[in-house]
């Protein structure tokens, strides 16, 4: 059974072109200090990159011929990343906030409208303006009119028209943006508000680091103590052994001979009651030699 060829999509976005991917027969090289070496083949080029250890990057396609520079591609890569991020973080990101009213809003209402509008433009965001017509009101578009324009006269000292009062199906629309001050403004703030974010994301950082140095610390410590503990039982073992060897030396060299002792002792006393008892037999031999005597006389 064939294997399926896995299916990869082309990249998104355009793609940088590096050494042997620039097929154009010339090229305009810049050298790595600078140097502007003109316009030479494509192979001298890489030839160049090659003998200086860089790599020959297509700066500007579009050029005629191509602009190529000798430089190290993976430094270029996260030096443009860097740029992107840069880039990327110091712009506002600027977000359309919609209000919604109607022709028949009253006067109390629309003050309040334009409070609204004041507070999000002040935030550095567009603000969209929508009075929606029901029924026979479109008929009267005018009225929608007067009260789009009396918000866009009380917010013109924070934002610039993008979109006067056009008409969208059953609806007229405004559109109003943050003057530059005001974004430059919200900017600031932002870029400040992110300082302050990373100053406390790296006390944060540093006080994790921390603990968890005096975790380990304690936790070393405490190995130490076990393993001292485990010290002091061992030794004292190793002592307990001793002692029971020296007794056993003890009563092999010691209790065996006062046994042995006793026992002579005793065998001795079993021979003195030997003795006693060979007395006692002469003894009775006396007594029955008197009893024979005393009946001879008697007769």
């Amino acid at each position: 059974m064939a294997m399926r060829r896995r299916f990869r999509p082309e990249p998104r976005g355009p793609q940088i072109r590096v050494n042997h991917r620039i097929r154009v027969p010339e090229v305009l090289v810049v050298a790595e200090d600078g140097t502007n070496l003109g316009v030479i083949p494509t192979q001298d080029a890489l030839r160049r990159a090659k003998e200086v250890g860089l790599d020959l990057v297509e700066i500007n396609p579009k050029g005629n011929p191509p602009v190529c520079k000798i430089l190290d591609f993976g430094k270029f890569k996260y030096e443009e990343s860097k740029k992107k991020r840069e880039t990327k973080r110091k712009q506002s990101n600027v977000e359309v906030k919609e209000i919604k009213l109607r022709p028949k809003t009253d006067e109390h209402d629309m003050e309040v409208k334009l409070r609204a509008m004041r507070r999000f433009i002040e935030s550095g965001n567009k603000v969209k303006v929508v009075c929606r017509f029901r029924g026979r009101e479109i008929a009267h578009p005018e009225m929608a009119r007067g009260q789009l324009e009396e918000l866009i006269k009380g917010t013109e000292d924070l934002a610039n028209v993008e979109l006067a009062p056009t008409m969208e199906g059953r609806a007229m629309a405004i559109l109003v943006v943050p003057k530059p001050a005001i974004l430059h403004r919200v900017a600031q703030e932002r870029a400040k508000r992110e300082a302050e974010r990373a100053k406390e994301r790296a006390a944060e950082r540093e006080r994790e680091l921390q603990e968890k140095a005096e975790r380990r610390r304690r936790q070393a410590q405490a190995e130490a103590e076990r393993a001292a503990q485990t010290k002091s039982v061992d030794e004292l073992l190793h002592e307990m052994e001793q002692r029971d060897a020296e007794e056993d030396d003890y009563d092999d060299d010691g209790y065996d001979d006062d046994y042995d002792d006793e026992d002579e002792d005793f065998d001795g006393d079993d021979e003195d009651f030997d003795d006693d008892d060979e007395d006692f037999d002469d003894e009775d031999e006396d007594d029955e030699e008197d009893e024979s005597s005393e009946k001879g006389s008697k007769k």
